[in-house]
């Protein structure tokens, strides 16, 4: 699929939504595991800036969207002004409205334009959200994925799921339908996703030549320089073999 993007000039978009700890960053990572970062780019946008703030909504987003060629995978995206702001109040009444009627049209404008656009929403039931915060909690590993915003999702769970039911009845619209996984069993959650998408895109498979390896040409006299005059990492992987 990514040779056919690249050597056909597609532009694809996904998005990946759901609740917090849904898994969306699992599998954003599984689907990139094998693609080339010149082709596939993970979109993960930080709080606006000031300046951004005073921009039309939707434009820090589209800055962001493929050229001829390239995948954009969307770790959160525009909804985010549909759910997080809206629950926790980070925008006006206003905003959220114009969202909700701009949204389509704006998903529309990028179908109409050949963007191939994949909406992505994770699924996860309020059980397993706890189970995975808590096992955040005790991992040092894993505990900077576990922000304030996300311990306060767990006492707006209802909210959430209303504002989730609103965003759908706006914006599940035909040219770019709302594609639910449910993501309680991670393993599961990622292969169904990665292979909803391979059935979504049209892609064919693309003739590739055989790679040669050339054979290595007879030495002309190099002789390295000597080890001491560099400096080299020192061997920790030798002591922990021993």
């Amino acid at each position: 699929m990514q040779e056919w993007v690249r050597s056909t000039g597609a532009r694809v978009v996904v998005v990946f939504e759901g609740r917090d700890a849904a898994g969306k960053g699992g599998v954003i990572k599984r689907v990139t595991e094998y693609l080339s970062p010149r082709v596939a780019h993970i979109v993960a946008l930080p709080v606006p800036t000031e300046r951004q703030r005073g921009q039309w909504y939707f434009q820090r987003y589209i800055e962001q969207l493929p050229a001829a060629g390239e995948i954009s995978l969307f770790d959160r995206s525009w909804y985010n002004r549909a759910g997080v702001e809206r629950v926790m109040g980070f925008c006006t009444q206003d905003e959220y409205h114009r969202f909700l009627h701009q949204c389509p049209i704006f998903e529309r404008m990028l179908v109409e334009d050949g963007v191939y656009l994949y909406k992505y929403w994770f699924s996860v039931s309020d059980t397993e959200q706890q189970r995975r915060f808590r096992a955040r909690a005790n991992d040092p590993m894993r505990r900077w994925k576990l922000s304030p915003m996300d311990l306060e999702s767990i006492t707006r769970w209802e909210d959430y799921s209303r504002a989730k039911d609103e965003m759908f009845v706006h914006t599940d619209i035909p040219e770019a339908r709302w594609r639910i996984v449910e993501s309680d069993d991670k393993r599961r959650a990622r292969i169904n996703m990665i292979a909803d998408l391979l059935a979504a895109v049209p892609y064919q498979e693309i003739p590739t030549q055989k790679v040669e390896i050339p054979k290595r040409p007879s030495s002309r006299g190099y002789q390295r320089p000597p080890r001491d005059l560099q400096q080299y990492v020192p061997d920790f992987a030798a002591k922990l073999l021993r």
